[in-house]
């Protein structure tokens, strides 16, 4: 299924958060915190708002967005405005 946003929202495959700890123990999956990074698949149509290209890795706001589940992956729909930094 492909998705493709519509205006100033940007379509984020969110990371996965750690599962070890630094000391080695795991943290089972209801205990982890939600991330807020992730990678832009897609982008909307209003180039002059939209200041992300894909491939490039993302920090959003913690309760930005909408989750929606792609090919059995979590992705989020966010507007340009949610989106806080890119990360390098």
């Amino acid at each position: 299924m492909k998705v493709i946003p519509i205006g100033d929202r940007v379509l984020v495959r969110t990371e996965e958060g750690e599962t070890k700890t630094a000391g080695g123990i795991y943290i089972p999956q209801t205990a982890q915190e939600k991330t807020q990074t992730g990678v832009v698949i897609e982008v909307g149509d209003d180039k002059e708002a939209i200041k992300v290209k894909t491939g490039q890795k993302v920090m959003y706001d913690k309760y930005a967005g909408t989750t929606i589940k792609i090919d059995g992956v979590d992705h989020l729909l966010v507007r340009m405005s949610d989106i806080l930094a890119v990360i390098e």
